[in-house]
């Protein structure tokens, strides 16, 4: 379905706040997965995201960051690792590193340490030499840290040498800190489920979208409200794109009843017509999308129902794309 998403921007920069930024140092990232406890943290001055991946299921959630020269890149990944609990960290880098290192015989291990402070979990540091891109030799620090059956992983990794005494190194990994009992928030599943909308995987994205939306604390705030109408967008549209169109259509009528005056909620139930061949019914939510076209979110524009993907296929229907294009033209 349906259609590009215009509040996906918003949405995208939500979920960046989320993972890189925190009330007192823009280099802190949080992780968390859906449905179960546990954040994963840390600080990496200098770095930021390039790159972020998650698992359907609400098993693994990472991020990719490279710092300022490009030159030094880090992997932060919080996972479920249910066939090695109860977890230490220790047991972690064992059951991770152990299989990669018989797998890859490049593979070296330079040296180990442990991280220990008080009120938090060990890190357990191992540093490792492999083959890279071209033969080059890729210089790994890595740290694990663990509790129950969850597990942290973040690696620093770089073609020019790295070692456990590295003093910009050891900084971060002094702050990598795994809270199990953290309880995952609603920007910790928007973050979710805009990762998997951003790879295709919509089915998995949609329930987790949904569940993020029942999250949202009802107040009259603009922002909430905004936030809300982007997430029922995002909710509504994969799953429309992974083929639920009953269930697109039953999210966007209970956000008409809600909140009637919003005109993608319409303009989304046009999609839903058209992918089940209704046109009728299409035009009807066209016309309704397009009365209320002066109630879209400041900077927010009317999408193009003449570049839609949903409308494209009756474009033969000569009634049908006269008023199509005619609607073009009032955006």
């Amino acid at each position: 379905m349906l259609r590009t998403n215009l509040l996906l921007n918003l949405v995208a920069i939500i979920c960046l706040s989320t993972v890189s930024h925190s009330a007192s140092n823009d280099d802190s990232f949080k992780v968390a997965l859906v449905d179960h406890p546990g954040q994963l943290s840390w600080s990496a001055e200098g770095f930021k995201i390039i790159e972020s991946s998650a698992k359907p299921g609400g098993k693994e959630i990472g991020i990719r960051g490279q710092d300022q020269s490009g030159q030094r890149t880090f992997l932060g990944f919080l996972f479920l690792f249910p066939e090695e609990a109860p977890l230490t960290s220790a047991k972690c880098l064992d059951g991770v590193v152990g299989p990669e290192k018989k797998s890859d015989a490049s593979l070296k291990i330079v040296g180990t340490d442990e991280i220990s402070q008080p009120g938090s979990l060990p890190v357990s540091l191992v540093s490792y030499t492999s083959k890279g891109e071209g033969g080059k030799t890729l210089y790994t620090v890595r740290g694990f840290v663990a509790d129950g059956d969850i597990c942290g992983d973040l690696e620093v990794y770089s073609y020019t040498p790295l070692n456990l005494q590295d003093s910009s190194l050891k900084k971060i990994f002094s702050s990598l800190h795994l809270n199990g009992k953290y309880a995952p928030q609603f920007h910790d599943l928007l973050l979710y489920a805009q990762i998997l909308y951003q790879h295709h995987m919509y089915g998995p994205a949609a329930p987790v979208f949904e569940k993020a939306l029942g999250m949202l604390n009802e107040d009259s705030s603009s922002t909430t409200k905004t936030m809300q109408r982007a997430t029922i967008d995002q909710a509504g549209m994969s799953y429309g794109m992974s083929g639920n169109i009953p269930r697109a259509r039953a999210i966007f009528e209970n956000a008409v009843a809600a909140d009637p005056d919003y005109p993608l909620y319409y303009y989304n139930l046009a999609c839903a017509d058209a992918e089940e061949h209704n046109l009728a019914g299409a035009k009807q939510h066209l016309k309704e999308a397009f009365d209320r076209k002066a109630n879209v979110i400041p900077g927010e524009s009317m999408p193009d129902p003449a570049r839609d993907d949903s409308f494209l296929p009756y474009r033969n229907n000569k009634d049908f794309w006269a008023f199509v294009e005619g609607l073009s033209g009032k955006r």
